[in-house]
């Protein structure tokens, strides 16, 4: 195995894999049972060479479980890890290892997410679809409230902004600063508040608060339940995400004195509610139905819109 890596015909991926078995414990194993570690070595780096990871996962796996057979079963979910890493922009990556349950786990709940909110034309890739799963868990356990609370607060997303930026028109990049450090612009946070809550806080020339008011809740739940069963999900054309996955949308931004009533509201699930933020537009018509434009006026579906709770209506083209 080591002279396939060095010669760059197995990755380092693989490679930690195949170094399960030179472990301690596998390696005292094998010395009991006689076993060629030279030849088992030909046959993993063969796997490995030519065929897909997750055989070489399998192999390995088989591998070390004939090796000990008879022995306890160690606790799978001692592997697991999970590293984020956040870059200068404020966006993260990370790395994970599951045990097979854990995994499963994952999968299934992501992939209820991916092909409940799968829209006809969607263009995302695979990786993109769960990605956005991922962030509408996220979304999903915030906004129910059976998260563990933190210090006597339920866990939140917070913006810290100046009052003149968040109600001011520009873009204003890094205006805002949440709660993990991150920055991101006036706009973002716009976004963030349209169905969120404002705090005013005064604060002193030191820093420290001198005064601060009470959170004022932008969409009261009244509105929300009632663009809910008007609704029935988000309308911009060709999604079919629920409501429980959808932010209440000012029509009208607040910012720019849209009231906050029905009239002024339309159900947005979180991609699509960024997208009309970011120029996409959403109208209703006289007759109930919604219909979704791009950027450059064009619109994106033709054919019956969603009027009300479970009419979706197939587009003819569906949205981005």
């Amino acid at each position: 195995m080591a002279a396939a890596f060095a010669a760059g015909a197995v990755t380092g991926e693989q490679a930690a894999v195949l170094g399960r078995v030179v472990e301690p414990a596998a390696l005292a194993l094998a010395a009991e049972q006689g076993v060629d570690l030279a030849a088992v070595d030909a046959v993993l780096t063969g796997v490995a060479q030519s065929r897909p990871h997750a055989d070489t996962a399998r192999a390995v796996r088989h591998y070390l479980d004939r090796l000990d057979a008879d022995g306890p079963e160690p606790d799978p979910t001692e592997g697991r890890r999970l590293a984020i890493t956040r870059h200068a922009d404020g966006s993260i990556s990370g790395r994970f290892d599951l045990d097979a349950v854990g995994g499963e786990k994952l999968q299934t709940a992501l992939e209820a997410v991916v092909q409940a909110g799968r829209a006809a034309g969607d263009e995302r890739t695979r990786s993109q679809q769960l990605a956005d799963a991922l962030v509408q868990l996220c979304d999903t356990q915030l906004a129910a409230g059976r998260l563990p609370v933190l210090r006597g607060h339920k866990p939140q997303v917070i913006v810290k902004i100046d009052a003149e930026d968040l109600f001011g028109p520009g873009t204003h990049p890094g205006a805002g600063e949440m709660g993990f450090g991150a920055a991101i612009s006036a706009a973002r946070a716009r976004w963030i508040a349209c169905d969120g809550a404002v705090t005013r806080i005064v604060m002193g020339p030191d820093g420290r608060p001198l005064d601060y008011g009470r959170n004022l809740r932008l969409v009261p739940p009244h509105v929300r339940r009632a663009a809910e069963v008007r609704d029935g999900g988000c309308v911009f054309t060709g999604c079919g995400a629920p409501t429980s996955w959808c932010d209440v949308h000012h029509l009208l931004e607040w910012i720019n004195g849209g009231d906050t009533s029905l009239e002024n509201s339309a159900l947005l699930c979180e991609r699509h509610h960024t997208k009309v933020h970011h120029g996409f537009r959403v109208e209703r018509q006289p007759d109930g139905r919604w219909r979704t434009w791009r950027p450059d006026g064009s619109e994106i579906g033709i054919g019956p819109g969603r009027t009300g709770p479970g009419s979706t209506g197939p587009p003819l083209v569906a949205a981005a």
